[in-house]
């Protein structure tokens, strides 16, 4: 059986727009009832990396959540909001700081929703998840629609990583720091967890050094919806101008039949793919997808290497960088610059995803150089 995924126009965030694109394309795939049963308990999780206001675009636009709040409402569902932020780490207060900023905290009050914090966990096979997938019926995910240094795309199937508790997903980058094993976590949790809807913000997107304050802007104008994941985030990689398969999460999770990732096995409803596909996105500097041929790839690929730079221009000392690092390998001399210690460099990135001040850029191995990357 074919997946089932919409694509629906919205030129911004004017919440009537919103309320109707969302709508709509929920409606194009039998109406809201068709994913959630009435009266059920909610976890709706939007994509909150970081404490900036949603004009930035790095976290889900809380007009895209009211839609969302509003339709299951509708149906008489008790809705919980909330999620698991990276800076989540450091201290419980930057939550309460991440729901401010992102105008999380504005909405729950708005729409009478309970707004809360992933601070109990289960361990679930690898890792711990949300106590609150144990409480409620179903999980719906608002992702948005971004380039990712470590991943290329985060999307439908990466949106998931923050329901991972706290520290641990600090753990998990330590552990599976390749991009491929990084990619494997990525679909266990999503097997874990396959959330009822998914419902994605691609009205304002990210390209280039994404998910963080290093990407660039990008406005598709669009919204999307569907419940296959690996589906969502194969038309995602169709909009950028890639294949499906040169993401690795649809690359695994196809290939453990998780999810379908064949374009010709996708029904689209909605708008045609062809009439909102438009100039590629430029992709993160650390990716050699399009700028090395496929079979060439595996020979050189040993030699090219990335790891995070400071420009210390836009560098304010907030340490963010430093107590992130899962394998401590950034420190701060004299209160007065940050260094990488490469030695112990993963090349994670997770130091430029939570970097507030697009401080953390790319540094390139001298064969990578070379060839022109």
């Amino acid at each position: 059986m074919n997946s089932r995924v919409s694509i629906v126009k919205c030129k911004n965030y004017d919440s009537s727009l919103v309320f109707e694109a969302v709508k709509k394309s929920i409606d194009s795939l039998g109406g809201i009832s068709a994913f959630i049963k009435p009266k059920s308990k909610v976890l709706v999780k939007p994509n909150l990396l970081m404490a900036k206001p949603p004009e930035s675009a790095i976290t889900t636009h809380p007009e895209v959540v009211r839609a969302v709040v509003k339709i299951l409402k509708s149906i008489d569902c008790k809705i919980y909001l909330g999620d698991g932020p990276s800076v989540w780490y450091r201290q419980v207060e930057n939550v309460d700081e991440v729901y401010e900023e992102t105008g999380m905290k504005r909405l729950s009050k708005e729409e009478d929703v309970e707004l809360v914090k992933f601070d109990k966990r289960r361990w679930r096979g690898k890792f711990p998840l949300s106590a609150w997938l144990d409480s409620c019926d179903c999980l719906v995910s608002i992702p948005k629609f971004k380039t990712h240094d470590l991943m290329i795309l985060t999307g439908a199937v990466k949106n998931l990583f923050g329901l991972v508790s706290d520290v641990y997903k600090t753990e998990l980058h330590k552990r599976y720091y390749a991009g491929d094993n990084f990619a494997e976590i990525l679909v266990d949790i999503y097997k874990e967890t396959r959330p009822a809807l998914t419902v994605i913000d691609g009205i304002v997107a990210m390209e280039a050094d994404g998910p963080g304050t290093s990407g660039k802007l990008r406005n598709p104008g669009l919204v999307l919806a569907g419940s296959d994941c690996v589906a969502l985030d194969s038309v995602l990689a169709l909009i950028m101008g890639l294949s499906p398969l040169d993401i690795l999460t649809n690359k695994e999770a196809s290939r453990r039949g998780l999810g379908i990732a064949d374009i010709n096995s996708i029904d689209i409803f909605g708008e045609k793919l062809e009439d909102v596909l438009e100039e590629p996105f430029q992709l993160p500097a650390t990716s050699i997808i399009k700028k090395i041929p496929g079979p060439v790839i595996e020979i050189v690929k040993k030699f090219i290497r990335f790891y995070p730079k400071v420009e210390y221009d836009n560098c304010n000392l907030c340490k963010a960088c430093i107590d992130i690092c899962p394998n401590k390998a950034i420190s701060i001399i004299n209160n007065k610059r940050i260094i990488f210690d490469y030695s112990g460099c993963i090349s994670c990135f997770c130091c430029q995803e939570v970097c507030p001040n697009s401080a953390i850029k790319v540094k390139k191995s001298i064969f990578a150089k070379m060839i022109g990357l």
